[in-house]
């Protein structure tokens, strides 16, 4: 009997190459180093709400910038890893950040696991997925990241907060590459 299996569709985008290593590691890396003064300014802020002094920062306008930050994080991760459908994975990826953020904020009950994990929910759709490339081994990957800082956070607090905007899509490069490595093992095996 016939397989009734539909071929399963490529990733990479027609007649495009593969994201070469480089070119995804640079989106990651700008992307993640126009996130980390979005990420301090949320904290500041987020801090500034639960003090009682009168030198502390101005809340509203410290997290206001940090959220305003968010979009333009995902619209470099998209675009400099080339991204087919660029805008509405940029869309996309602000939803899924909303979504997985505010709950796991409040799951933790802490505001940096939830901005570790819903950054790297919306870095899985909007960084570029090519054939090999699973949502699957992304979102475990950004699973692991969350559970390290909220684990951290409650141990060595200063290094899940100095690694926390660092964290997300570093683990999503992370788990494209063993992605990567896996099946260029399965394809020396044939």
């Amino acid at each position: 009997m016939p397989s009734m299996a539909k071929p399963r569709r490529s990733l990479t985008p027609a007649g495009a190459e593969p994201l070469s290593p480089p070119k995804k590691w640079r989106a990651i890396t700008l992307a993640t180093l126009l996130w980390v003064p979005g990420y301090w300014s949320i904290l500041v802020g987020v801090v500034s709400t639960a003090s009682d002094k009168r030198a502390a920062p101005e809340a509203g306008l410290m997290m206001a910038f940090g959220l305003c930050l968010v979009p333009f994080v995902f619209i470099v991760l998209a675009f400099l890893s080339g991204h087919p459908r660029a805008p509405g994975a940029v869309l996309r990826a602000m939803g899924l950040a909303l979504l997985v953020g505010i709950p796991a904020s409040a799951l933790a009950a802490d505001a940096v696991t939830g901005l570790v994990a819903g950054m790297g929910a919306g870095g899985i759709a909007a960084l570029r997925r090519d054939d090999g490339h699973e949502i699957k081994s992304r979102a475990l990957a950004v699973l692991l990241v969350a559970a390290w800082t909220f684990l951290t956070l409650r141990t060595v607090a200063p290094v899940a907060l100095l690694l926390g905007p660092i964290l997300p899509f570093t683990a999503i490069g992370v788990a494209d590459h063993l992605s990567d490595r896996r099946r260029e093992r399965e394809i020396e095996r044939r």
